[in-house]
């Protein structure tokens, strides 16, 4: 269920910049800073590089991509 939500101005530029990076829609880098966010605080130990690389191993669990992991 979609809800609207006013955010700033500056939010919605900066948004803008950094979802061209990532292919994103405005929408959609605001929902993933939204997502980095609170993993963070939930996870205040994690640093930002571990919580995108668990967002990313979510993602691709939920597309069906996995494989064993090999210790090194």
């Amino acid at each position: 269920m979609a809800t609207a939500v006013r955010v700033s101005e500056g939010l919605v530029r900066a948004a803008r910049i950094y979802g061209k990076i990532d292919k994103r829609s405005v929408t959609g880098q605001i929902e993933h800073w939204a997502r980095i966010g609170k993993c963070a605080e939930e996870n205040p130990d994690l640093t930002y590089n571990l919580v995108r690389e668990i967002l990313i191993g979510l993602a691709e669990l939920e597309q069906g991509e996995s494989s064993e992991y090999k210790f090194g």
